[in-house]
């Protein structure tokens, strides 16, 4: 994917936020900042973007997000009952309305049968509103499944949005 969808993807995300007076909070794992960039690399961002978490590790997203020890150990970092919490959590602890979060296994080691390299979740929510969560497959490298999910994630974003 040209790196313009991306820029694109964003713009059409925070027009979207603008005009609906929504503030982003974004919460990544495997893309370690990624959706966080895209945006704000978009000139005048600040009026619709809040705040963004990494949270690679488990104590990361219990301690910064507030997933619980329960999620994790019944279901995983991976998972879409993780990526919920994750987006509840970005809400929890900031000021925004939006969140969007991400969890995944971009490689090109730590894959499973179960969990197979390219396995990412995402969550995302709006204050007031159900958490929308989707599990995807992303076939490439470890730089091709990061990016394929920023772009997911914004889609997903302007979907929700749009809704």
């Amino acid at each position: 994917m040209p790196s313009d969808t991306l820029t694109t993807l964003a713009t059409l995300v925070g027009a979207k936020l603008r005009a609906k007076g929504l503030m982003l909070a974004t919460a990544e794992s495997c893309t370690g900042g990624w959706v966080a960039q895209a945006v704000t690399a978009i000139a005048g961002s600040s009026e619709w973007f809040e705040r963004g978490f990494v949270t690679y590790s488990d104590a990361a997203k219990q301690e910064m997000l507030g997933v619980s020890a329960g999620t994790l150990a019944a279901h995983g970092a991976v998972s879409e009952d993780t990526a919920r919490e994750m987006a509840a959590g970005a809400l929890a602890h900031s000021r925004a309305q939006a969140a969007v979060a991400i969890t995944g296994i971009a490689g090109p080691t730590g894959g499973s049968p179960e969990k197979p390299l390219g396995l990412v979740c995402f969550a995302w929510a709006v204050k007031e509103g159900a958490i929308r969560a989707e599990t995807r497959r992303f076939k490439g490298d470890r730089e091709s499944v990061r990016r394929q999910s920023v772009i997911a994630a914004l889609q997903g974003m302007l979907e929700l949005l749009e809704g």
